[in-house]
Formats: C-alpha cells, structure tokens, sequence
C-alpha cells in the first residue's frame, strides 16, 4: 500500500475495509536487513513486482 500526505486515517481504514471485502492481496519481497542495497537495486531494475520487504536478521 501507498500512501500520500492527503490520505486520513478514515481513509485507510476504508481502504483496508474494501480490500478484505473483495480478497486483495499484496506480493512481497521479503529481504534480510542486511541486504537493503539489493532490495532497492533489485527494484529499481524491475526485477519483481511488489513491494520489497526488509526484515531483520541482526542479533542485538
């Protein structure tokens, strides 16, 4: 999901609404932290479509 600064809270939630009323589904990317250069490097070439995740794998 996308947002902008005009979109409200009220927005989203009927957003969010409408999307599980009609099924939608988001296709994620999932990258470790550590490889953030070669999500955006990936997405920049239009190697997927989506939306590149991060998540962590540093131990803390």
């Amino acid at each position: 999901m996308r947002s902008v600064t005009s979109n409200t809270l009220e927005d989203a939630r009927e957003f969010l609404d409408l999307a599980a009323r009609y099924g939608v589904r988001a296709t994620t990317h999932v990258y470790p932290l550590s490889r953030a250069a070669d999500a955006l490097t990936d997405l920049k070439a239009g190697r997927f479509d989506g939306a590149a995740v991060l998540v962590n794998d540093f131990s803390g």
